[in-house]
């Protein structure tokens, strides 16, 4: 039986769209979104599809699949979609600084000096951590499974694009995987799937195509403008400024595949040292939030004159901006674009295989980096069962991990 007061909590919910009820939602998720890229999707749609109801869940795997098709934080740019949704630009900007926030904090004041270890959570701690997000990466590749993946050929579908992902891990055959799979729905169901007419698809934004192309304009202005600011005023925040833009706008996979791009220009390049480099990029795996806030670690941690809140503020906005402008310009042509048959029927091909990324990524890293014993499984099945049959809040349940790994931990 559905509980009155809840149902009255959804519909008031449902007419709160100011940017100050964006900023709380999200910033909520950045204090409790443990786990990763694959892990914060999983996050996104408990609160936001299953609790909340702001838009259903084929939008939703729709609005994945474009950010997993774009360079960029994937996990960061659905967040300031759905913000966009909500409330607008500033429903936007709102969901991305209340995501961000809590981890841009705690390692902007790691990057200052004021720890010097990794962090101060006990192990057990952060092996609960680890558990916790077990349970939402399964719980999301169970109910996407089922809502999408919907007879042989699209099971299919997902199995092919899991184990493609596992044998050869790396963003190109994802990428690859997704746009075979789009030819093979068009192909397969182009001819079969009616019409759309525009205003029975969950509207993602109201943007036009004229502000997105301005959008994506900016983003590609900016990749031609800041170097030639860098080369103006070599050693300054421009020059980081550049570094830490090209990074966020050109690497595809998230935040472990930016590593090695920062580490060539900050390491290599004499800005930081390599043991406090790794120390940081050991820490951000420790924080919730978006692991490329590890670039505000850094922006942190640069030496004096660089450094500080503001060099931390300039990397900070300096990697997410490029992921801002692409996601913001490839919308509404993405809007436009799902009313076509042959473009649902590529969707519904894409979606099953997102399905499948999000299965390989639940076996590695998530679970290869946390079940490590019997009792890693117990807890981790029990969490996944407190999420899908006795609907616990995911941030109730990343506590009780938390607890629970710590208790085990020190027992």
């Amino acid at each position: 039986m559905t509980d009155p007061s809840s149902s009255d909590t959804r519909n008031t919910d449902a007419h709160d769209r100011s940017a100050w009820a964006v900023f709380c939602v999200f910033l909520r998720l950045g204090l409790t979104a443990f786990g990763g890229p694959v892990a914060h999707l999983g996050y996104f749609r408990a609160e936001l599809v299953e609790r909340r109801r702001w838009l259903d869940e084929r939008a939703y795997a729709n609005l994945v699949a474009l950010c997993q098709f774009m360079p960029g934080p994937a996990s960061s740019q659905v967040g300031m979609a759905l913000g966009l949704m909500r409330a607008g630009y500033a429903g936007a900007l709102a969901a991305w600084v209340g995501f961000t926030l809590p981890s841009a904090v705690l390692l902007a004041l790691l990057g200052m000096g004021l720890a010097t270890g990794m962090v101060n959570l006990p192990a057990g701690m952060v092996q609960g951590l680890k558990l916790a997000a077990v349970a939402v990466v399964a719980q999301a590749v169970w109910g996407m499974g089922r809502s999408l993946c919907e007879g042989r050929e699209r099971i299919t579908l997902m199995a092919l694009s899991a184990a493609a992902t596992l044998c050869w891990p790396g963003a190109m055959v994802q990428l690859g995987t997704l746009a075979l799979a789009a030819f093979y729905g068009m192909a397969r169901w182009g001819r079969h799937v009616p019409a759309q007419p525009p205003g029975t698809a969950h509207p993602l934004t109201t943007l036009s195509r004229r502000a997105g192309l301005v959008w994506l304009l900016l983003g590609v202005a900016l990749l031609l403008v800041l170097p030639l600011a860098a080369q103006a005023a070599p050693g300054s925040l421009w020059a980081v400024a550049d570094a830490f833009y090209r990074a966020g706008a050109l690497v595809f996979g998230g935040g472990h595949v930016v590593l090695p791009l920062l580490q060539a220009e900050v390491v290599d390049g004499g800005w930081l040292g390599a043991d406090t480099f790794l120390a940081g990029y050991g820490a951000a795996q420790a924080v919730p939030g978006p692991l490329f806030t590890f670039a505000t670690f850094i922006g942190a941690a640069l030496p004096a004159g660089q450094g500080g809140w503001l060099g931390a503020l300039v990397c900070t906005v300096a990697i997410f901006a490029a992921g801002f402008c692409w996601v913001l310009g490839a919308l509404p042509f993405w809007q436009r674009l799902q009313h076509r048959p042959g473009a649902r029927a590529a969707l519904s091909g894409v979606n099953a295989a997102v399905v499948g990324l999000l299965l390989a990524a639940l076996y590695d890293p998530v679970v290869t980096s946390a079940i490590h014993a019997p009792r890693d499984v117990a807890l981790a099945l029990a969490a996944f069962v407190a999420l899908l049959h006795w609907k616990a809040p995911p941030w109730a349940v990343v506590l009780a991990c938390a607890l629970a790994g710590g208790l085990l931990g020190a027992a």
